[in-house]
């Protein structure tokens, strides 16, 4: 399916408008193996703030990407894997990958 330019646009501006900004594709990266708890995330991502955690978090939920898992543990356990829907990005996540780690060779 061929796409006009400007709707290409679109297309770049809704993924952006998913995964922008500094911290969502870093908290996916540490997602894809599987469920992560709140404090191993933060451990992972020492230089995010707990607010921008909970928010950049609760903002992957809303789009569908995320789910938030509660324990009924005491103190309450709160797990973060992807949905079924999220798990669509896996591959995103492994080209961008690449293409960094190709990005650093190249201006070496």
């Amino acid at each position: 399916m061929t796409h006009e330019p400007a709707q290409g646009t679109i297309f770049v501006q809704t993924t952006l408008k998913v995964l922008g900004g500094k911290w969502k594709i870093l908290i996916l990266w540490h997602l894809k193996d599987g469920a992560r708890r709140f404090s191993e995330l933060k451990r992972l991502l020492p230089e995010i703030t707990e607010k921008m955690l909970i928010q950049q978090l609760r903002e992957l939920e809303r789009d569908g990407i995320v789910n938030r898992n509660i324990y009924s543990e005491v103190p309450p356990k709160v797990e973060y894997s992807f949905t079924e829907y999220g798990l669509t990005l896996k591959p995103v996540l492994q080209i961008l990958c690449s293409w960094g780690e190709n990005h650093l060779k190249h201006i070496e």
